[in-house]
């Protein structure tokens, strides 16, 4: 570690699993491809409590980089990912999901980040690769509307997604990692992101960070997402609330109408209005979510 130079500062790869054994194949396989000096990082797979075992698919990359296979009992992905944290060894963590595939020059754009901001939390851009899929290019376009909306000045970012941040390993432990109150990928992000700024610390948008998500979805699957991402917006309402002791403040109704409106300006291969009528759906599921949440915690 001391006698690495800051322009090639050692990071930890932290990717959380659960029953995937062919897409963690798969991102592997994408990391084995890094353009970064093998010796100045290392991968950490977390198997969060999977019913398959992937024993014999980290075994297949230990002769090609430095892999770690940490395992839990199922606890999900904010549990995963602080367990991989805590035992890395860089200086810099990079989280990403075994449903990715980082660029090629994933590290040496995170490090270069890092050289000149190694304070703040680094977000990049994820771009779906199944384009064919309605379900998850909706799903993506919401993600892109998010970040326009909330990362308008790259600058002054104030919400990324999980699957494509980098941070300072010091700092992510000062503030305590992801809350592991979350059991589901569902709004743990929102709430670190927000901890982490009301720490006064800062987040940098970089579009050149760039991971490929290859998430499947059907319209079932689809609902669930939005169903469990609606369940944990209320689980970050009621921790915001708490911790700024004043209740979270409401987008108003021109964010959701230019939500719906969003893809009739986006260079897409899928029908326009189909998305945006799935970008409907995916709001309706979430308010659904939200209001199941709040009668679960009431009544309970």
């Amino acid at each position: 570690m001391n006698n690495l130079n800051k322009s090639t500062p050692f990071i930890s790869i932290v990717i959380p699993t659960y029953n995937r054994p062919e897409k963690l194949k798969e991102c592997l396989e994408s990391l084995t491809e890094l353009e970064y000096p093998r010796d100045s990082y290392e991968v950490i797979v977390v198997d969060d409590g999977s019913k398959i075992s992937l024993e014999s698919v980290v075994e297949n990359f230990e002769n090609q980089i430095e892999i770690t296979l940490l395992k839990q009992k199922n606890a999900g992905p904010a549990t995963a990912r602080n367990t991989g944290a805590k035992q890395a060894k860089g200086e810099f963590l990079a989280f990403t999901d075994d449903d990715c595939k980082p660029a090629p020059d994933w590290l040496n754009q995170i490090a270069g980040c890092f050289a000149k901001k190694p304070d703040c939390l680094i977000g990049g851009k994820t771009i779906n690769i199944l384009s064919e899929n309605p379900f998850s290019t909706a799903s993506q376009e919401l993600i892109n509307y998010l970040y326009s909306y909330y990362n308008r000045d790259p600058e002054q970012a104030t919400f990324f997604a999980s699957n494509n941040i980098a941070i300072s390993k010091k700092r992510f432990q000062k503030i305590g990692g992801f809350d592991t109150t979350y059991p589901r990928a569902a709004a743990e992000d929102r709430e670190f992101c927000d901890r982490w700024l009301q720490y006064g610390n800062k987040m940098i948008y970089e579009p050149e960070v760039n991971v490929y998500h290859a998430h499947k979805l059907t319209l079932s699957s689809y609902w669930k997402q939005h169903f469990f991402y609606g369940r944990g917006a209320f689980c970050f309402h009621q921790v915001r609330a708490k911790r700024a002791h004043r209740e979270i403040k409401v987008e108003p109704i021109s964010f959701y109408l230019n939500l719906l409106k969003y893809p009739l300006s986006q260079n897409i291969s899928q029908p326009k209005l189909l998305l945006s009528a799935l970008l409907f759906i995916s709001q309706v599921a979430s308010v659904v979510g939200f209001l199941w949440e709040r009668n679960y915690q009431t009544s309970n």
